[in-house]
């Protein structure tokens, strides 16, 4: 009878499947200078896996002279795949991976508006599990990015004003339920925040602002992301905007400059008209100087309390924010002795999110991977097995 408590052995074996997970296709020879596990530790743990389901030969690595080609190992599609969602006010984007990120499937399409929550749910479990039809492994991980606060992956706080229905944790069971598989929720700014950090090794300590429907804010340090105890964490589209007695997310989002536009009696229809239609109207310059003072305003919370390398601007009023970014650094190295980086992502409509959430699936997935090795040793090999052990 094997052991209650895992063994080297199993330890060797999570750490070889932690590496093969983040780094195939790979060589025996990388694998083993990654995990600084001795040659004969390794091959046992690749057995191990390939009996189990997660690891499989995937090509030669060609060498010249009498070198001995060396077999790449990979990572087979059966061993399961993940779903990163960007569910957006407008668009609403799916993204489907196996567990090392090669796309399966991926879809955009316009956010159908629903107020009823159940119908919410069953809408999106199907839209999920049409782009992951063509998957062959389990569904390890969804993670649905919002434009919204949560807390504990699960609870929505102060959604965007279409989506406010979608309060609390009912939208979260519901797609659980219907998709019977691991769901979390997080905000479109945490997600977005990820994508750049997976597009730049170099980022460490940054802050986000996502401004669209409604205003949200991400921050890292040390490429991790920070998460406050309470809804309360990042919810800056509350504080004062420096204008009257506006908040920072009347002016920060494509709700609240639509209204302000209305306000100094332009008609418009949607917040791109702002760039697009009325680019030289006085009622316009008067609203700029506004939206500058508020990009201001935000940039000075965020540099004094947090100190970041480099801020990131997304989302659609990313135009507008280009437009004004000169005036913003003239007016923040006025104030501050020191300025970071500021810089406007272009993102794929309803896709850079989904993105962003699928690097957070696979983290999650991989950690969960390794926890279920250690807690269910696989009992001897398993000869011609069509699924993985755990």
């Amino acid at each position: 009878m094997s052991s209650i408590n895992p063994t080297p052995r199993d330890y060797n074996k999570a750490r070889v499947l932690d590496v093969v997970l983040s780094h195939a296709p790979m060589t025996r020879n990388k694998l083993i200078e990654l995990t600084g596990l001795s040659k004969a530790t390794v091959s046992r743990a690749v057995e191990d896996l390939r009996s189990d389901g997660f690891v499989v030969d995937g090509g030669v690595d060609a060498v010249g002279g009498r070198g001995r080609p060396s077999t790449y190992l990979d990572v087979p599609e059966t061993a399961g795949h993940v779903v990163g969602v960007g569910f957006g006010a407008l668009t609403t984007g799916v993204l489907v991976t196996d567990l090392r990120g090669r796309e399966i499937g991926h879809v955009a399409v316009p956010t159908v508006e629903h107020h009823d929550v159940p119908a919410a749910g069953r809408w999106l479990a199907d839209l999920i599990a049409r782009t992951g039809a063509s998957a062959r492994g389990p569904l390890r991980q969804v993670v649905v990015a919002l434009p919204a606060h949560v807390r504990d992956g699960a609870e929505v706080f102060r959604p965007a004003d279409p989506m406010k229905a979608f309060s609390g944790r009912d939208l979260h069971r519901r797609v659980e339920e219907f998709l019977d598989a691991p769901v979390t929720f997080d905000s479109d700014a945490n997600a977005s925040l990820l994508q750049v950090l997976a597009d730049d090794a170099n980022v460490h300590n940054a802050a986000l602002f996502s401004v669209s429907s409604t205003l949200n804010f991400a921050t890292c340090g040390d490429r991790e992301l920070a998460r406050g105890r309470t809804p309360a964490f990042g919810d800056i589209g509350s504080l004062s905007s420096g204008i009257d007695d506006r908040t920072l997310n009347e002016l920060l989002s494509t709700t609240g400059l639509v209204k302000l536009a209305r306000e100094h009696g332009l008609d418009i229809e949607r917040v791109e008209d702002l760039w697009l239609t009325f680019r030289n109207h006085r009622a316009r310059a008067e609203m700029l100087r506004a939206f500058t003072t508020a990009v201001t305003t935000a940039l000075s919370i965020v540099s004094v309390t947090l100190d970041p390398e480099s801020v990131y601007f997304v989302g659609r009023l990313r135009p507008l924010v280009d437009e004004v970014l000169p005036q913003v650094r003239e007016r923040l190295e006025r104030s501050l002795p020191a300025v970071p980086r500021i810089t406007t992502v272009s993102q794929e409509l309803g896709l850079s999110v989904a993105r962003g959430a699928v690097h957070a699936c696979l983290t999650t997935t991989h950690n969960r991977l390794q926890h279920a090795l250690l807690r269910a040793r696989a009992q001897g090999r398993r000869k011609e097995q069509t699924a993985p052990a755990f």
